[in-house]
């Protein structure tokens, strides 16, 4: 039996770093001597942070890798996240009616024993003139009033709400290198690889980098990004495009001061719906990333800035944005021979739910525990781990795509195209269709496949006002007053929450402040 002796991955940055140390902390931590972990980068690659937004999943995965939280709040520049505010993503700026609605990450209040709120959200047993995520949750309130999603005694990721991160990439990858090689194991080399060298299966038998020569491995992990160099330019694993679904392949974005230091920080993502697009607004420490993602095919570079500048005001005068390009899709063979894409390498799924450094997760936990002991297994592995990449990615244009094509926006010829039936998937109309006479229920979702929870389905679907007519349906729902009763608690809880939870900006320096005074009490010790 050939044994899985080591693994290199291939390009730094958040991707990499985080695989990286994710399959070290794994498959190092019962047996050290069983499989070593290697990173080659490139000295200098330039990475750039524009603000990046993260799902729930990151607090379990720095968990597991045993990364302090303080450490990781002070290195990344990085503040909570509890959900995504929408903005005039359900009709045009001025029209009559909500300008916004809240997707938070908690989930819907449901005691033991007691009824599920939708349905009677729904029927209009909720009070009035509340939002569904509003009804059922005490998120909304809370970040409405720039509260933190834990308390100082909270342990390192954990609190009584859900949430995820906001930080700057390019300061979270050098914490994971410090994180990886410090403390985890993983053997770092600068050098800038050149090519890969194949064997006669077609598999890769060695890299050549221009400054070590060449270096080899069991197993190559692909994390350079979009340019994919070893599954495209190496393995030639195909692309496929779901342009046809979601339309947004640029972005233009700039690094936004604070007009002054003690600037509240939103614990959330704004997501402003625009002409062509959309804008991301992210909090951090010491300033905001903002960016102008759109369709090209209804937009130009120049327009673009200009709805950038329009959206950020004063606040955007002598900055110089930022420019990238992408495409959504994936790989269907994320995995070849003996090479797998993790990140951008494998696919894009533009950023509107964050699930960017999300599918970075997956990728890792999939490859790391569906590790093979024998080599000659790797085709198995392989054909498993490109089957849960690929619906994992098609659940997600799903999800993505209802955003837009459930608008009622019809102002531009971008939120025209996006509601063509011609542009839906079948399984989102068939999903659509079916929720027009009842909510969304579990059991239309495969859980081994999903990102999102029904959860985050009905706050997105009922935000954007979709209509489930459930009146015909009336008598199936006999639980009015223990409904009621709840919908009265959880706003009732809510205000007690407000007083029991810090403000955000607080709390983000308190954590900084208690990291840098134990760092200092260690050196001082040393």
């Amino acid at each position: 039996m050939a044994r899985l002796k080591k693994v290199l991955v291939v390009g730094g940055g958040t991707a990499g770093w985080l695989a990286a140390c994710y399959l070290a902390k794994a498959m190092r931590s019962s047996d050290p001597s069983a499989v070593q972990v290697h990173l080659v980068e490139a000295e200098n690659i330039g990475l750039l942070g524009v603000g990046e937004a993260t799902f729930p999943s990151i607090r379990g995965t720095l968990a597991a890798i045993g990364l302090d939280e303080r450490r990781f709040l002070d290195g990344a520049h990085a503040t909570y996240k509890q959900g995504i505010h929408y903005r005039h993503w359900v009709r045009p700026p001025g029209a009559p009616g909500r300008e916004a609605f809240f997707h938070p990450f908690s989930l819907p209040s449901q005691r033991p024993g007691g009824p599920e709120l939708l349905p009677y959200w729904l029927l209009g047993e909720a009070p009035a003139g509340l939002s569904f995520a509003e009804a059922v949750a005490m998120q909304s309130r809370v970040v409405q009033h720039q509260r933190a999603p834990k308390r100082p005694q909270d342990g390192d990721y954990q609190g009584p709400l859900n949430h995820a991160f906001h930080f700057d990439a390019a300061c979270f990858a050098k914490v994971l290198a410090e994180h990886g090689t410090q403390v985890l194991g993983v053997h770092r080399h600068v050098a800038t690889v050149e090519r890969a060298e194949l064997d006669e299966r077609g598999a890769i038998a060695r890299l050549i980098t221009s400054e070590l020569g060449a270096m080899t491995a069991d197993l190559y992990v692909d994390c350079t990004g979009l340019r994919g160099h070893l599954i495209d330019g190496a393995m030639q694993s195909p692309f496929h495009s779901r342009a046809d679904v979601l339309f947004a392949d640029r972005a233009v974005a700039m690094q936004v001061p604070y007009e002054r230091p003690d600037a509240p920080i939103p614990s959330y993502t704004i997501a402003t719906a625009q002409e062509a697009g959309w804008t991301w607004d992210i909090g951090l420490q010491q300033r905001r990333g903002v960016g102008y993602v759109y369709s090209s095919r209804h937009s130009d570079e120049a327009r673009a800035e200009q709805v950038l500048r329009n959206y950020l005001g004063a606040a955007g005068e002598g900055l110089t944005p930022l420019r990238i390009r992408f495409e959504t899709g994936y790989r269907p063979e994320h995995w070849r021979h003996n090479c797998v894409a993790v990140g951008l390498a494998g696919g894009f799924v533009e950023p509107l739910e964050s699930t960017g450094i999300a599918l970075v997760e997956l990728g890792a936990y999939l490859l790391t525990h569906a590790m093979p002991a024998d080599l000659d297994d790797l085709p198995r592995i392989a054909r498993q781990h490109n089957t849960m990449m690929v619906a994992r990615y098609e659940r997600i244009i799903d999800f993505i795509k209802m955003h837009y094509c459930i608008s009622q926006r019809g102002d531009t010829p971008f939120w025209i195209d996006n509601a063509d039936p011609a542009s839906i998937p079948p399984t989102l109309q068939d999903k659509l269709a079916l929720w027009r006479h009842r909510p969304p229920h579990r059991l239309d979702f495969v859980s081994d496949l999903e990102m999102f929870q029904v959860a985050s389905w009905q706050y997105v679907l009922y935000g954007m006002e979709f209509r489930t007519d459930l009146e015909p349906m009336r008598h199936a729902y006999p639980q009015v007053d223990e409904a009621r009763r709840e919908f009265a608690a959880i706003q009732q809880v809510a205000q007690h929450a407000l007083g029991d939870l810090p403000d955000h900006r607080a709390f983000v320096e308190r954590m900084v402040g208690e990291h840098r005074e134990r760092a200092g009490r260690r050196h001082a010790a040393a």
